[in-house]
């Protein structure tokens, strides 16, 4: 009898990430779709909120007294994280994506030390003005400020993330947890819609596309692939999400948001190329730090983080979407 772990060593490496960035732009392709149904707010309550459920049926420890300040600062990004959808409400999937895919990029280059990396804030830059310029198709400005700040939202939880990634239990479950409760004021502007089990079942199907399933192939897939190679991979998703705006909603883009797309998911492949690990002739690495208390690398995957990932701790691996 095959199990899932087996299935999981059979399916090729590529493919696990390569359906992880489909599922989550698809599912926050068909959480537009229920905007019909329970309105934006209501749709960001019940992905969060079951996707804190699932979570919590494992069981995790509780989180030490000393970690909570932690726990609810990465909560409160991942709530932030969720201003997506209100920006979808406004924009094409594509565009949003894109958008949003800015603010850890724009972390990426700042870390990056390396004057190829002007390029790619170059590139990333022509992806911008191509969506304002007088070619592309008209912008709301406050679907775009909506993106932008939830971009600037996973760039904070990019860096907490990986803070947290140290800490013993479960931390980011109860992050996640957390950011559901922030968010649970939102439930009444749903009026009652929240309560109908179609629409529960919706919600739950649109947590497990967008944050469940994406959650379970990057943690397969990252043990078989270095990181790099992910984060390459990852810069697909605004690509992604143009797609799924094409084929799940019938989003047209203009040609010039799409080479918007192509340019911001170019700048991102091309930050993570430039800025990865080197070996010299004896196999060491270059670009890693090495801790003098257990001279093992700590690796800095920040630029290697898509919207919704997480991080490498010097103990163990931690990599989720939210």
């Amino acid at each position: 009898m095959t199990t899932g772990k087996d299935m999981g060593r059979s399916v090729p490496a590529p493919l696990l990430i390569l359906g992880s960035v489909v599922s989550i732009q698809a599912g926050q392709a068909c959480g537009k779709a229920m905007f019909g149904l329970a309105g934006a707010p209501g749709v960001v309550v019940l992905r969060l909120a079951f996707a804190a459920l699932v979570l919590l049926a494992r069981r995790p420890a509780p989180p030490r007294r000393d970690s909570l300040g932690l726990l609810a600062a990465l909560g409160t990004a991942i709530a932030g994280m969720q201003l997506i959808y209100p920006a979808i409400e406004r924009l094409p999937v594509g565009v949003a994506s894109t958008l949003q895919f800015l603010g850890p990029l724009t972390l990426a280059m700042v870390r990056a030390r390396r004057p190829a990396d002007l390029l790619w804030a170059a590139l990333a830059g022509t992806g911008v003005f191509l969506l304002y310029g007088p070619s592309g198709s008209p912008v709301s400005l406050a679907g775009a400020a909506f993106a932008l700040a939830s971009g600037a939202c996973m760039a904070a939880y990019l860096v907490l993330n990986k803070r947290a990634g140290v800490l013993d239990g479960a931390p980011l479950t109860w992050a996640v947890a957390f950011a559901a409760v922030l968010v649970l004021p939102l439930a009444p502007s749903a009026a009652g819609a929240l309560l109908r089990p179609e629409v529960l079942l919706a919600g739950l199907g649109v947590a497990l596309l967008s944050a469940v399933v994406p959650w379970s192939l990057d943690m397969a897939g990252l043990r078989r692939l270095p990181a790099h190679v992910v984060a390459v991979m990852v810069s697909l998703e605004p690509a992604a999400g143009a797609l799924a705006g094409l084929v799940l909603l019938g989003e047209h883009l203009s040609w010039a948001s799409w080479l918007a797309v192509g340019c911001v998911s170019a700048a991102s492949a091309g930050t993570v190329l430039s800025n990865r690990p080197r070996r010299t002739g004896r196999g060491e690495q270059v670009g890693w730090r090495r801790s003098l208390a257990t001279r093992r690398p700590k690796r800095d995957l920040t630029c290697a983080c898509s919207p919704e990932r997480g991080n490498r701790s010097p103990r163990r691996w931690t990599w989720t979407r939210k």
